[in-house]
């Protein structure tokens, strides 16, 4: 996607969260990535690497036309009016699990049972399928696109926070 949006910077919510802050990083992201890029400028986050379990030095994000946020958690209701579109991946869970489980090997272990319990709880008060523009379903071809089921326009849906510089996608 990245490529087909012009070398579109992603920024991966990986890097954002920690042990600590599975989903509890909304502020961080906000200050250290949204409002810099929204007032026109660079943004420099710090990464969290999952081995050592530390942030690492300040990475610099470029403001561009678009940007890319993927990971779970970017469709949150705290994000939305910030947010042009809204991707939802389409896949189950215990797929998505078991993808990051065999990525992470037997040292992260116990991240994955404290992971998988912290997802439900974050869907189950913060859903975003329902606000997502679109669906894309993986298939034996590559990916489709389809229609999302965010219908009509809300607080937070399609109308982004403000005009400005960059959009998060």
């Amino acid at each position: 996607m990245a490529v087909a949006l012009g070398e579109a910077p992603v920024l991966h919510l990986d890097d954002i969260a920690s042990h600590q802050e599975l989903f509890a990083w909304t502020g961080r992201l906000l200050t250290q990535v949204i409002e810099p890029l929204g007032r026109g400028g660079p943004a420099h986050y710090s990464p969290y690497d999952w081995r050592t379990r530390r942030f690492g030095p300040p990475r610099p994000l470029p403001p561009a036309p678009v940007i890319l946020v993927e990971g779970v958690g970017a469709g949150r209701r705290a994000l939305r009016p910030f947010l042009a579109r809204l991707l939802w991946m389409e896949l189950p869970p215990e797929e998505s699990w078991t993808r990051g489980r065999a990525r992470d090997g037997a040292a992260q272990r116990d991240f994955w049972a404290e992971w998988v319990r912290a997802e439900h709880r974050h869907f189950g008060e913060d859903p975003s399928r329902p606000y997502a523009d679109l669906l894309v379903t993986q298939s034996q071809k590559g990916y489709e696109v389809l229609p999302g089921p965010a219908e009509t326009v809300g607080p937070d849906q399609t109308v982004t926070h403000r005009d400005g510089p960059s959009a998060v996608c």
